[in-house]
């Protein structure tokens, strides 16, 4: 007998390897759960406290796992909430599906509840989403849903999240018997390789586009393109020092270890953008850090004397790009990832870098024998010192590194938390780092990472324990997710560094507002002791003293559930940011 139309979606999302599907119930979704508890299961579902937040759990799962990550919302508001996390998995290209109810066909346009039909001057759910997604679609009839959900599938695959939206009555119906594989219509992730079709940026020409030689996967690579950028590589690397600036598509791609096997072949130096760290060791011969406003001068003095510069799998965006205007601008840039860099440079297409650098070695060869490096030691940023109450950031931060379990894996918020773990932090091997810098939104991380523990506690290689690092303004915006970390018994340590502020607004306020007055300074919170009432059980530390740290963290990373550390902290300290500290030292050479 053929299943509902729920029942084909779930089916399917199953057979593509998804193995949770996170969401927020309601009156025009509730069939997609009915089909999972028909289902036993496959995929688990897990309800979500907030829409944002089940976004963000599709898009940590989907970041940790590298394969599509799923949510389910309901009309209205639901639908609504959804708009923050798509956007964020928009702008970071990360390979989202949502699934959307919407009410039922007959009533659209006649003044239906949570009417987002575009009928009768209601709110359009088509126009809305289809500005912060790759694919979007309102599903009407059953017929043409394997069509729809092999399309929004493979525009997720291509890098971002796809919608379709699901009127309750055609959740309902049946499936045809004759419409239910779609499996043909999805193609497999391949190169895809091309040179760029963006026109050329001041007078650097792209590689020249040639006949291409095809892979056994159908796969397509513009060989011409590729032998011209490994001969640029390698007599680069005859005459000096290549530089090579990885970014999150490495990650996406799980593109580590051909990443490394580049490094090694060219005898490259390296630099990470800030929301890349986990993709290259943080520790050994030629690491140079962090690239861009949170970054490290180890990889600008590496540029001032590189004979080349290869970006991977980043555009630079500002964030990246950051201080390193000037010697980027006096190096030849190359470039291969996706979607071609801001900055100028000749760039070579690849929506596979995995497939993409292995080509590309294949045409480069080994390095020649030089002597060993030593392990690069990275420069801080050097902070005003703080005064006020509490620990300061690095104190933090560096603890928090000395103290990780093994391949922990770690969900960095926004603000001055998120600066300071960037910037002083060394992922563990073996782990995961995510920071959201395509929207950059307050509490993403509570959800992202318990998107990612579920795919990640008992992976393959090992448990891994995720540790979510966040402020106190984030958490009160989406920390309450804790509840479903606590639901589901998943192996997280929550940090929540707690300075009574949206600190990086406050300092802001001092910087460019002449320090007159804030909106941005809380009464005190006993944020620890609050969260201990509501969850009994749960191991809960607050730290006052740098001497309660290490005992407090080492608590949180030995429980077998989740653990929540708060660590009181000032509101008042710069933080690693280098346009805060660049204002600080105008200010002062200024009569």
């Amino acid at each position: 007998m053929p299943g509902r139309v729920v029942d084909y979606l779930l089916n399917e999302i199953s057979a593509l390897g998804v193995t949770h599907l996170f969401g927020v119930d309601g009156a025009n979704i509730e069939d997609v759960y009915d089909a999972i508890f028909e289902a036993d299961g496959h995929p688990v579902g897990v309800i979500a406290k907030h829409e944002f937040s089940a976004a963000t759990m599709a898009d940590g799962y989907a970041r940790s796992t590298g394969g599509l990550g799923v949510v389910a919302a309901t009309s209205g508001g639901g639908a609504m909430n959804l708009v923050a996390g798509l956007a964020e998995s928009y702008a970071s290209r990360v390979p989202v599906l949502a699934l959307i109810g919407q009410p039922p066909t007959a009533l659209e346009g006649h003044g239906a509840f949570q009417d987002s039909s575009g009928r009768a001057e209601s709110i359009d759910a088509v126009a809305l989403f289809t500005t912060i997604s790759r694919y979007c679609a309102r599903v009407e009839d059953p017929a043409e849903l394997p069509g729809q959900f092999a399309a929004a599938v493979a525009a997720a695959r291509a890098g971002g999240p796809a919608v379709l939206l699901l009127p309750k009555d055609v959740q309902q119906q049946v499936m045809p018997v004759e419409d239910l594989s779609p499996a043909d219509a999805i193609a497999p992730p391949g190169l895809g390789d091309r040179i760029s079709g963006s026109p050329p940026r001041r007078d650097i020409a792209p590689f020249a586009v040639e006949p291409t030689a095809t892979y056994g996967d159908g796969s397509i690579v513009d060989a011409q393109a590729y032998a011209e950028l490994a001969d640029t590589l390698t007599t680069a690397r005859g005459t000096g020092k290549v530089v090579i600036i990885a970014g999150d598509q490495v990650a996406r791609n799980d593109a580590r270890t051909e990443l490394a096997d580049l490094v090694d072949a060219l005898d490259a130096a390296i630099g990470l953008a800030p929301d890349a760290k986990d993709v290259y060791r943080n520790s050994g011969p030629g690491y140079c850090g962090v690239a861009g406003s949170m970054g490290h001068p180890e990889l600008a003095e590496a540029l001032t004397a590189a004979s080349a510069c290869l970006l991977v799998g980043t555009r630079m965006p500002v964030t990246a790009l950051a201080g390193l205007d000037t010697a980027l601008a006096a190096v030849p840039v190359l470039s291969i990832g996706a979607l071609p860099p801001f900055p100028a440079a000749r760039h070579v297409t690849a929506t596979d870098l995995a497939a993409a650098i292995a080509e590309l070695l294949s045409r480069i060869g080994t390095a020649p024998s030089r002597p060993a490096q030593e392990q690069t030691h990275l420069t801080p940023m050097t902070v005003p010192a703080a005064d006020g109450p509490g620990l300061r950031y690095r104190t933090i931060v560096e603890s928090i590194e000395r103290r990780l379990p093994a391949g922990a894996d770690i969900f960095a918020d926004a603000g001055n938390t998120g600066a300071s773990v960037v910037h002083y932090l060394r992922v563990p091997a073996g782990g995961r780092f995510v920071v959201a810098l395509g929207m950059g939104g307050m509490g993403y991380a509570f959800g992202a990472g318990i998107g990612s523990a579920f795919a990640r506690h008992d992976a393959a290689d090992g448990p891994h324990r995720t540790i979510v690092i966040a402020g106190d303004g984030s958490f009160f915006m989406h920390g309450m997710e804790l509840h479903t970390a606590v639901e589901y018994h998943l192996p997280m340590t929550f940090i929540v560094l707690n300075n009574n502020a949206h600190a990086m607004c406050v300092t802001r306020e001092q910087l460019y507002y002449r320090d007159r007055y804030s909106f941005n300074r809380f009464r005190p919170t006993e944020l620890g002791a609050g969260v201990a009432a509501m969850f009994p059980g749960l191991p809960v530390r607050t730290v006052t003293e740098p001497g309660e740290l290490t005992g407090a963290l080492d608590a949180a990373f030995a429980a077998t559930g989740p653990a929540l550390v708060e660590i009181l902290c000032d509101p008042d300290e710069i933080p690693p940011f280098q346009p805060f500290l660049s204002t600080i030292d105008a200010s002062r050479s200024t009569p």
